[in-house]
């Protein structure tokens, strides 16, 4: 039995002893399109404003420097910083407490994301074109880059190595990171993932005023030319704001999963795949499109059943409540133009021949092919960055990779013959946009 109510559609029996809501859209329906762009431009992010506060905090670093950080570290980590750089012995001290298991996965889990960015590698073009003029490109690494590392009810080591590697990958030489201390507390994994990866500099500090001191400076921190990484409200905020004095990576919000599976799947394993994107935030977001009415019957019981035991039940509960939704299709081809418009950060394609979808999704931050291949171990050492676009900026960017962290520079070199041979073309351009000089420059090199 079902009941329908605005917006959600109960899918579990009324008798049972929990119910679950979500979403449920079917393509059939009357009204799919309009709820489907409802889904669509559904904004998940943060909606209180913390513009004003980020700016002043900002703007305090910019002038106070180190007392406007230590003061902000003191209020609301509750922790007195001293210095605000860890040294190298706590540094050491600290990462030695990490588990020799977990230390053991990320050196896997580092080669294995090195190895996919090392291939990412450009090369330099460079070419003598029909009339003489060399022309060209290289490449060239970052100077210093800040990775913000989330340190509050996220911590999570994975982030430094998908942050961090494909920085000291493309050159870059000092590569600093902050991470928050609440009371003076870190993840050994943290400081432990952070040698493994190479990174310069660490410093206790989070919150908008550790993206001010990345990008401004203060007497501790050297100004660094690009800050990335994932953090609070606050600290998109500031990344916000810094961008033109520094450059950013992305602005992330909530996680999101798109799961397309039919019923050949284990519904347990789809529960759990839809599951691991909820637990991140009560504003995450996992989508489930299926052919099969009764096969999502079997994944909501199951997302219910594990859910009464889940140590991240509280978070996850929030947002598969809010916002999960199922989409019921009459193929699963129909999905196609569904997850193109969706744009979402994560894609699990869990089919018999899942390349044949992958090859027409033309929005998604990363793919995960087959049923055996959840999402999860992409977030952990599948290779490919797991920092991805969300917010459907899919549509228009991609995954942080090792191009995040190198700059373009173009080259052009005209000797006379080839100066006298196009020259004559850019002085009528020139002089058609009304440039004199521009004219002039050319035309006084001509014979």
């Amino acid at each position: 039995m079902s009941l329908f109510v605005p917006r959600f559609q109960i899918l579990i029996d009324l008798s049972a002893s929990k119910i679950l809501s979500m979403q449920l859209l079917q393509t059939i329906d009357k009204d799919f399109s309009a709820r489907f762009k409802a889904l669509v431009n559904d904004r998940r992010e943060a909606t209180v404003d913390v513009s004003g506060t980020v700016r002043d905090i900002l703007s305090d670093v910019k002038v106070r420097g180190d007392a406007a950080v230590k003061d902000y570290t003191s209020r609301f980590d509750h922790f007195n910083l001293q210095s605000l750089r860890l040294s190298n012995s706590f540094i050491a001290e600290h990462a030695a407490q990490c588990s020799p298991d977990v230390k053991a996965a990320l050196e896997v889990a580092a080669e294995r994301i090195a190895v996919f960015h090392h291939k990412q590698l450009p090369l330099d073009i460079g070419y003598t074109d029909a009339v003489g003029v060399k022309l060209g490109l290289n490449w060239v690494a970052l100077a210093t880059v800040g990775i913000y590392v989330p340190g509050g009810r996220a911590s999570y080591p994975s982030s430094v190595l998908m942050n961090a590697l494909p920085a000291k990958i493309a050159g870059v030489d000092r590569i600093v990171m902050t991470v928050p201390m609440p009371r003076g507390e870190i993840n050994p994994a943290v400081l432990a993932a952070a040698q493994i990866a190479g990174v310069t500099e660490i410093y206790g500090i989070g919150g908008a005023q550790a993206v001010a001191a990345l990008a401004y400076g203060t007497e501790s921190i050297a100004p660094v030319d690009k800050i990335v990484g994932p953090g609070n409200a606050y600290v998109a905020e500031a990344k916000r704001q810094v961008f033109g004095r520094v450059g950013i990576d992305s602005i992330a919000g909530p996680s999101e999963i798109l799961v397309v599976a039919d019923s050949k799947n284990d519904p347990n394993w789809i529960a759990w795949d839809l599951l691991s994107q909820a637990e991140h935030d009560p504003s995450a977001q996992s989508i489930l499109i299926t052919d099969s009415e009764t096969f999502a019957q079997e994944v909501i019981k199951a997302v219910e059943q594990i859910l009464t035991n889940l140590a991240t039940r509280e978070v996850a509960t929030a947002s598969w409540q809010q916002h999960a939704a199922i989409i019921l299709v009459s193929d699963l081809i129909e999905s196609i133009p569904l997850i193109n418009q969706l744009a979402p950060e994560h894609v699990e394609l869990c089919v018999d021949n899942p390349q044949l979808l992958a090859n027409q999704i033309k929005c998604a931050g990363s793919l995960f092919l087959g049923r055996y291949t959840p999402e999860a171990i992409g977030d952990y050492l599948g290779g490919p960055n797991h920092v991805l676009p969300t917010a459907r900026s899919a549509r228009f960017a991609s995954g942080l990779s090792v191009y995040d962290f190198l700059k373009r520079i173009t080259y052009l070199e005209c000797n006379q013959q080839a100066l006298e041979t196009i020259g004559k073309a850019a002085i009528t351009l020139a002089e058609a946009e009304g440039l004199p000089a521009h004219a002039g420059s050319v035309a006084v090199r001509l014979t």
